[in-house]
């Protein structure tokens, strides 16, 4: 009978199209994502009840984008850019403003951000454009490819998003370098590299005096020593080192960590959940978030690789490429190297948006594994 069980749940899991590797990973990183929000929330735990339904709505949409195979999200792919587009039109004329940053579409009974959406569908989007010949791609196809991400770039940046619009813009470009395109503007290799610096260099120099915010360059000089406002800007990433440091080997005990539990470490739920790890649980939780990460990516990589076509193989390598991103900028930010940029750290920060639009890019990933590309479309 228990055999019979067995095999019965094996012949329905099939019908959802889940690569059970990969979904039991994510499971357990989830799962150690809410004992953490536990801890670091326990002064409101309506906030990990939340979460949890957060965590039902994110799995509903994996298991639903799970079922669409790959070829029709290519087709439809140019509808989702303007889609997208028009939404980002519609944040800048009639969006709600929070914070100083207008960034919400209001629609009164739920409130919602459409640049976490431009996450899966810039991606998408590329790769479709990128894939329509063999690759390396044409020059067409790049530039088109290029102007479509700087145009989702800056309309997202003018909310202003500056962290978000750039994580979103280079999702599109990872999507160019898996497609192998080589940037060769002269023949020799290090008059190229000089050109190249010296645009990036100009790039930084405009970007510093005519484009960021005083906000945002405050975030850089603090990067640079947060011991300069100890109590203002800095605040934030000197009591995030603290709790780090403070956690040792094997740190403090569940719910014993002092800078989280007393409030001194700001947005201990969200931002820098990753500090109350550190801080309570040591440098072995720390080693066992970072297991769970790496078995996460490198199965995600084997899933894209082992494809049947460019599409989805540019496609689930740039989703599995951007993941990484969020948490290699998130806790960057927390330790100090990086500005502070407000990146969640994926699957464990508190969030509904940014949990929906990670599970539904693993979704994805999923469609990949499960569904066979149709011959005509194989290269």
């Amino acid at each position: 009978m228990k055999l019979f069980s067995i095999a019965q749940l094996r012949h329905y899991w099939h019908y959802f199209k889940m690569d059970t590797p990969l979904f039991l990973l994510i499971m357990a990183l989830s799962g150690f994502g809410l004992v953490v929000l536990y801890s670091a929330s326990s002064e409101s735990i309506s906030t990990l009840y939340k979460q949890v339904f957060h965590f039902s709505l994110a799995i509903s949409a994996m298991l639903v984008i799970a079922q669409i195979p790959p070829y029709l999200l290519r087709r439809f792919s140019p509808y989702l850019m303007l889609f997208g587009i028009f939404l980002l039109i519609l944040v800048l004329l009639f969006g709600s403003s929070s914070g100083g940053a207008q960034r919400w579409l209001d629609l009164g009974f739920m409130r919602f951000q459409p640049s976490e959406i431009m996450k899966v569908i810039v991606p998408i989007a590329i790769a479709s454009i990128l894939s329509e010949k063999t690759l390396p791609p044409k020059p067409l196809p790049i530039f088109l490819s290029i102007a479509s991400i700087i145009v989702i770039v800056l309309l997202i940046a003018t909310q202003p998003d500056l962290g978000t619009s750039l994580l979103i813009g280079a999702s599109g470009f990872y999507v160019l370098f898996f497609s192998g395109i080589r940037i060769q503007i002269l023949k020799n290799h290090w008059l190229n590299f000089g050109l190249i610096s010296s645009l990036i260099a100009s790039g930084g120099y405009i970007a510093w005096n005519y484009l960021l915010m005083a906000y945002q360059k405050k975030r850089i000089m603090t990067l640079i020593d947060p011991s300069s406002d100890p109590l203002g800007s800095g605040y934030h990433i000197l009591q995030s080192k603290i709790a780090i440091g403070s956690g040792g080997i094997f740190g403090k005990g569940f719910e014993q960590g002092s800078q989280s539990q007393l409030d001194f470490l700001p947005e201990h739920s969200t931002d820098f959940i990753f500090s109350v790890i550190a801080e309570e649980l040591g440098l072995m939780g720390v080693l066992f978030l970072f297991t769970l990460y790496g078995l996460i990516i490198f199965r995600a990589f084997v899933i894209s690789f082992q494809s049947e076509d460019n599409f989805s193989k540019l496609l689930g390598a740039s989703l599995t490429l951007t993941f990484f991103t969020y948490i290699f900028v998130n806790i960057g930010m927390v330790s100090g190297l990086l500005p502070v940029v407000g990146v969640p750290l994926p699957f464990i920060s508190y969030g509904g948006s940014s949990l929906i639009t990670l599970m539904s890019s693993f979704g994805i990933i999923m469609s990949i594994r499960k569904h066979k590309t149709p011959r005509y479309l194989q290269r």
